[in-house]
């Protein structure tokens, strides 16, 4: 694989980037399933603020910036799990052409290929998803997880299902939230869950903040969460989360 001669992935960013790691746990097992990388400026500003400076010129650069660091950070504090990276489909020129600075950044690092989830939000507007689905084919063959995030919160997942079945989706916080007296929400979690336990994907609820919501979410069966409620995001570290 060489550079991609079609996108401005060499265009250089006129700004700097941290990443923050957030865990995403096993309720049941009470460990570690895996690290969300989360992009944040150098000076520990908000992924919003950093995201505000990403423009058409840069997307690319960016993009592919995210992974670079998101997986020497991860090498450099000793990630001890799987590192789950958010992704642009909009930066993406040719899948396989562009995943060449991740394999080879991976291997330089010593990070393994296997433990890395590339994630994308559904609501994330893509030229195509066909295109999207290519993409999501290319990473699989390579060997990485892929997930879809914030399911539920736009139109296509059902329908990006029906083309490409992720080895994750993470429901999306808003169905989330307060779950434990929403009976609407309950049901189309429930919903989910059956879909997802039928086509043998894993489920990740995430925006957990109560102690309502674990157990509720712990009794329709779900083990994979991520939220304040076990820790917050923390930049360039890692530490043991305290499970109550």
């Amino acid at each position: 694989m060489s550079a991609c001669p079609g996108c401005d992935c060499r265009t250089p960013l006129n700004f700097g980037i941290k990443m923050a790691f957030q865990p995403i746990v096993d309720a049941s097992q009470k460990n570690v399933f895996a690290y969300e990388a989360l992009v944040r400026g150098e000076n520990g500003e908000g992924a919003g603020e950093v995201l505000g400076r990403v423009t058409e010129d840069t997307k690319y650069t960016f993009d592919q910036s995210c992974r670079v660091k998101a997986i020497e950070t991860a090498s450099r504090i000793e990630l001890p799990t799987k590192l789950s990276i958010n992704f642009m489909p909009n930066a993406i020129y040719e899948p396989e052409t562009c995943l060449a600075k991740t394999l080879s950044t991976a291997r330089k690092t010593g990070f393994d290929k296997h433990n890395i989830i590339f994630e994308v939000t559904e609501q994330e507007k893509v030229v195509s998803q066909d295109f999207l689905v290519d993409v999501f084919k290319a990473y699989r063959k390579e060997g990485f997880l892929t997930a879809i995030d914030d399911f539920g919160a736009g139109y296509s997942g059902l329908n990006l299902l029906s083309d490409f079945q992720p080895d994750i989706i993470k429901i999306d916080m808003k169905l989330i939230r307060d779950i434990d007296a929403n009976r609407v929400n309950q049901v189309l979690v429930r919903g989910i869950l059956d879909i997802a336990e039928q086509l043998g994907i894993r489920v990740i609820a995430e925006g957990i903040e109560t102690e309502r919501e674990l157990k509720y979410l712990q009794d329709a069966g779900v083990s994979l969460m991520q939220g304040y409620f076990f820790q917050k995001p923390m930049l360039e570290a890692i530490q043991p989360v305290v499970f109550r």
